[in-house]
């Protein structure tokens, strides 16, 4: 979730700035697995915290030589760093992110030093929570999570701001056109 975090923040808000959702494409097995319930736990914080419908659609099993990004991205790094010895992550974040192509594509790429833990589970009550929508052509591959708005109809944005979404992290909050920074209304907005 963090690099589509960052993504938006950084890339896709500014060249989106009129997207009222954002669409994945994923691999149907690992970690962004269409089963994995911590995968749409985290992308329901992401699409509170952003106040934007996350549409994903997953690959099949079996299917992902599909995924378009695979063939244009990741046979020019494997090109970009043969031969090279991959000795820290610095080397091998550089040769990412100086990967190149002839038809212009260009990547860019960063280190995420968080820590993750394993083994988080998703409770019942919290997947109850979800805002999910599911498609009616292979609703379990093809879903929709709605951002949830608190009862002043304003979108949740705790933590948007924050390097991750932390459970223990001190919220930060995002100014809103007709608020202060501090999330109190202006007069007359």
């Amino acid at each position: 979730m963090e690099t589509v975090r960052r993504w938006w923040l950084q890339m896709g808000r500014h060249a989106y700035p009129a997207a009222t959702r954002l669409l994945l494409t994923a691999d149907g097995g690992g970690s962004n697995s269409s089963r994995s319930r911590l995968w749409k736990f985290e992308l329901q914080k992401l699409a509170d915290a952003l106040g934007l419908r996350i549409s994903v659609c997953h690959f099949p099993p079996g299917t992902s030589k599909w995924n378009k990004i695979e063939h244009r991205m990741f046979c020019h790094i494997t090109e970009n760093w043969r031969g090279r010895p991959l000795v820290s992550h610095e080397v091998v974040v550089n040769l990412i992110g100086g990967t190149t192509t002839q038809g212009g594509l260009a990547i860019r790429s960063a280190l995420d030093e968080a820590n993750y833990p394993t083994g988080r589970e998703v409770t019942d009550e919290q997947m109850g929570r979800l805002s999910i929508k599911r498609d009616a052509f292979h609703g379990e591959w093809n879903y929709s999570l709605l951002p949830r708005t608190d009862v002043n109809g304003l979108f949740i944005l705790a933590r948007f701001l924050s390097d991750r979404f932390e459970p223990d992290a001190k919220p930060k909050m995002l100014w809103w056109p007709g608020h202060r920074r501090d999330g109190s209304v202006l007069p007359n907005a």
